[in-house]
């Protein structure tokens, strides 16, 4: 089964939803996907949350999002809706996402 891990950079909606896109597709065929928010992109999930993103509940609902960096969501003033959401802030990097346990576990990483 392959294994893929979307590790989102950029704030970019359009360039995000592409991510979704790709995992959602991924996963219809079969993959173990994951997707982590980090960089910019932490700055999408009260957008997404906000306008109830098709892409993002539908990935959401499939347990595909892992979480949002810890950091880069402080950083960049979103902590506080994150942990309203719910959403994992993940800081196993210095306080960052790392991909190290995903490859160790055989996951192809995409960063986006």
């Amino acid at each position: 089964m392959k294994k893929v891990l979307f590790y989102g950079m950029t704030g970019e909606k359009m360039c995000f939803q592409h991510i979704l896109l790709n995992a959602l597709d991924l996963k219809a065929d079969g993959a173990e996907v994951k997707v982590i928010f980090e960089g910019a992109s932490c700055t999408l999930v009260p957008v997404f949350e906000k306008e109830n993103n098709p892409l993002y509940r539908k990935a959401k609902e499939a347990g595909l999002i892992v979480g949002a960096c810890l950091a880069c969501s402080k950083t960049l003033g979103v902590l506080e809706e994150i942990e309203e959401i719910g959403m994992e802030l993940l800081k196993d990097m210095n306080g960052h996402a790392g991909v190290k346990d995903y490859l160790n576990d055989g996951y192809t990483v995409i960063s986006m």
